[in-house]
């Protein structure tokens, strides 16, 4: 039989009984939109939790803190514990395979100053120049990083120069907008946990307009950064005017480091690395870490969501069959005829086959235009729903975050359509062997 021809009598069959078969269509369109929607719905929450995840910084960024948080398997806190960072530790894990780039980071208070009247501050993170692109920083709007040929740039976050400086006339303070380019800056570094010879002298390091503005990223915003070079530079500057004993332990404490930072160059290495970094007896955090147990939790939706999806199919597919067992007791005798006239038991078995895949097929194909329909009034609708429901599976999650609580890649139409067919055929399977084991002398006496 050609294939022309399997395809002109298979489609002949189906619009025999077409209450029947679009009955039997409506059951896999239902479990076809029921696999599609509920599949979305859980990668929406996984998208949406590594967006939550993602806005507090880069997943390949692990940090290794000198008052180390110990957790469980499970991510909850058990103890903390103070670790030694430094120089030593820094070159190690450099080494470690994986690793892109390591810096030291610590943090220091900066006083700005323009003119005698306009007072300015800045919280600066301290790292290597080469580092700060790694680790995620924005784009500058403004300015230029620093370099080796102009190190003493201070970056700062875009809501920095609108609301951290303040010009005082006479007894009253009011906010006062940097003007980039303009305004010429001295910077102070502020050295708290010591004490000065004279507290009416300490260092001062001209920076002039020599000012970088990060674009608007909500992590960075309120954020400076300075070059460790710059840093070490202008502290051993500021320690001359410490008293000699606070001086000793200044010098010795910048050899002790607040945290050190490393960027992995994949994201599915981030694991190993911090394996062999607790095998050196360090703690560790990391995005990833935190995400893991998300991802667990959006695993199990998603299994729990497709399997609603996938009883609605099961029971689509017991209708197929249904439908082709009764399509053989009605077409008994066109079975025999087809047997006495030459047609081999494989191109009836194939005309089965194709009805059962077509059901599915149709299904399939109506069921995924519906489940966009779906997917658009979730999205509309359901965000008081999807976000408590989020919100409930994750103490991380945040309501401001903006994201789509159902999402349809490219491949979940094709693979719901394969799987529509499959259920199709597979359960036309049983009706077609039937089929060919009809006796073509007994179809003959069935009377219709």
């Amino acid at each position: 039989m050609k294939i022309s021809d399997l395809i002109k009598m298979g489609l002949r069959n189906l619009s025999r009984r077409k209450a029947r078969t679009a009955l039997t269509v409506v059951g896999v369109i239902i479990g076809t939109i029921s696999i599609v929607v509920m599949i979305s719905i859980g990668i929406g929450m996984n998208t949406g939790f590594k967006s939550q995840v993602m806005e507090l910084g880069s997943l390949t960024t692990i940090t290794i803190s000198k008052y180390a948080m110990i957790r469980d398997e499970n991510g909850n806190y058990i103890d903390s514990k103070e670790q030694i960072i430094n120089e030593d530790l820094l070159n190690t894990v450099k080494q470690i395979e994986h690793v892109k780039t390591a810096t030291p980071v610590m943090y220091v208070d900066v006083s700005l100053k323009i003119g005698k009247d306009i007072d300015g501050y800045a919280y600066c993170a301290v790292m290597d120049i080469d580092a700060m692109k790694e680790f995620g920083l924005p784009d500058l709007a403004y300015g230029e990083m620093p370099s080796e040929a102009n190190p003493d740039v201070i970056i700062m976050g875009s809501e920095v120069p609108k609301n951290y400086f303040y010009s005082m006339k006479g007894n009253r303070y009011s906010q006062y907008q940097l003007e980039l380019g303009k305004d010429k800056m001295v910077a102070y570094m502020n050295l708290y946990k010591y004490e000065l010879k004279d507290y009416s002298k300490r260092a001062e390091f001209y920076l002039g307009t020599n000012v970088a503005v990060l674009e608007q990223n909500s992590q960075y915003d309120y954020q400076c950064y300075m070059s460790l070079d710059t840093f070490k530079r202008w502290y051993m500057e500021a320690i001359e005017y410490l008293k000699p004993s606070d001086k000793k332990k200044a010098i010795k404490d910048l050899k002790q480091y607040e945290t050190i930072q490393l960027n992995v160059d994949n994201v599915k290495n981030v694991s190993k690395v911090e394996k062999k970094i607790k095998e050196l007896g360090y703690q560790t955090e990391s995005l990833n870490s935190s995400l893991e147990p998300l991802e667990q939790t959006s695993n199990m939706m998603q299994m729990v969501l497709g399997g609603v999806g996938a009883v609605a199919m099961l029971v689509s597919a017991i209708s197929i069959a249904n439908t082709m067992i009764m399509s053989i007791y009605e077409r008994t005798k066109e079975i025999g005829v087809m047997k006495v006239l030459g047609c081999y038991i494989t191109d009836i078995k194939k005309l089965f086959l194709f009805e059962a895949g077509m059901i599915g097929l149709i299904g399939g194909i109506i069921g995924i235009g519906l489940s966009y329909i779906a997917s658009f009034c979730i999205n509309k609708y359901g965000e008081p729903l999807f976000k408590a429901l989020m919100k409930s599976t994750s103490v991380m999650y945040d309501n401001s975050v903006s994201t789509n609580f159902s999402i349809i890649p490219i491949w979940l139409p094709f693979l719901a359509a394969g799987f529509a067919i499959a259920v199709g055929v597979i359960s036309g399977y049983y009706p077609a062997k039937r089929a060919t084991k009809i006796s073509a002398i007994e179809a003959m006496k069935t009377e219709g």
